[in-house]
């Protein structure tokens, strides 16, 4: 008779499996060798597939066109709401200055109000500092998703602290789009908030197997708490139920296929189940993306691509715009 074996079941990359403390993510670890702005928050209006043909060169299927499945991220235009100057020590980063530079009609929805003073953009001595970020301002009022509060993200700048600030010089009271940070082919980290599942049991939040059919006290439970520890009683890491989703995550390397600002190229008839019309630019990244529709996601550039794992754009053919409405 061979070993038993009974590998642990669930991942413990992250723990505690706790709600997220937003409905967006916060961004900690920024690629710094890339320039100009390093984020772009968008929306998830949902997903489709497009026609592609396969431009890879050692691919069985090289030449041939496939059906590649794709999510819409609707891309509204962002603002920078305010400039934030570092200084380090032993004990690590610290806000120094914040300088607020940007302003919006329903930004009073989200926090009081501050008076712009852009002025003291032109007193700041880059060698006095180490770091320079921005806080991005979306608009989701531009969208039709029904909402108008906007969210408010950090967001880092590739380069020297010079090439920094000279960069949120140039973009003052200005719009950024998406296709000044992306561009098409580029791989991108997404941050995100997952769908939440609310309380679960162990079988759902952690896929252990259920016990055999004459088994007392729960089918579906752990089989054995394992060793005590302490006055726990029993290991945190036995599986139990509890929160399952909208638990914050990073999903890397993702490609992004198409960039546009013609909304009526991705928009099926009739309109996205549950999200409705898209109004503004949009991204084609392939494959899904983490938590429900109308939820903003981070796109990020990329930081742990390798050059193995980079893919040739695949030539976009045709987008499917046939009904989602079931008709």
């Amino acid at each position: 008779m061979g070993k038993r074996e009974s590998p642990r079941h669930g991942s413990m990359a992250v723990w505690p499996r706790k709600r997220a403390k937003r409905a967006y993510a916060r961004v900690r670890s920024w690629n710094t060798n890339e320039q100009g702005l390093l984020a772009f928050p968008a929306y998830k209006a949902g997903m489709t597939h497009v026609m592609a043909v396969d431009t890879r060169k050692a691919s069985p299927t090289k030449g041939e066109t496939l059906s590649v499945p794709v999510t819409i991220l609707e891309c509204p235009p962002i603002k920078i709401y305010s400039v934030r100057c570092y200084t380090e020590d032993s004990y690590g980063k610290k806000v120094k200055a914040e300088i607020v530079i940007g302003k919006d009609k329903h930004l009073f929805r989200k926090l009081l109000t501050k008076k712009t003073d852009d002025a003291k953009l032109n007193e700041i001595d880059p060698k006095q500092f180490t770091d320079i970020t921005v806080t991005l301002l979306t608009q989701p009022s531009k969208t039709g998703i029904g909402k108008k509060k906007p969210e408010i993200l950090e967001a880092g700048i590739g380069g020297t602290v010079e090439e920094k600030l000279a960069w949120v010089k140039e973009h003052v009271g200005k719009e950024i789009v998406v296709g000044e940070v992306f561009k098409e082919g580029e791989y991108v980290d997404c941050h995100g908030i997952t769908t939440g599942r609310g309380f679960q049991g162990p079988v759902k939040r952690f896929g252990i197997g259920l016990k055999p059919h004459k088994s007392e006290k729960g089918r579906r439970a752990p089989g054995s708490l394992g060793g005590w520890s302490g006055q726990q009683h029993f290991m945190y890491r036995v599986a139990h139920a509890g929160q399952t989703g909208y638990h914050q995550r990073v999903q890397y390397n993702n490609q992004i296929l198409k960039l546009g600002d013609k909304p009526e190229e991705v928009t099926p008839k009739g309109g996205l189940l549950r999200y409705g019309v898209v109004k503004n630019e949009y991204a084609l990244v392939k494959g899904s993306l983490q938590g429900p529709k109308k939820r903003m996601l981070t796109l990020t550039k990329a930081i742990r691509l390798y050059p193995k794992s980079k893919q040739s754009l695949p030539t976009v053919e045709a987008i499917s715009l046939e009904s989602q409405q079931g008709r």
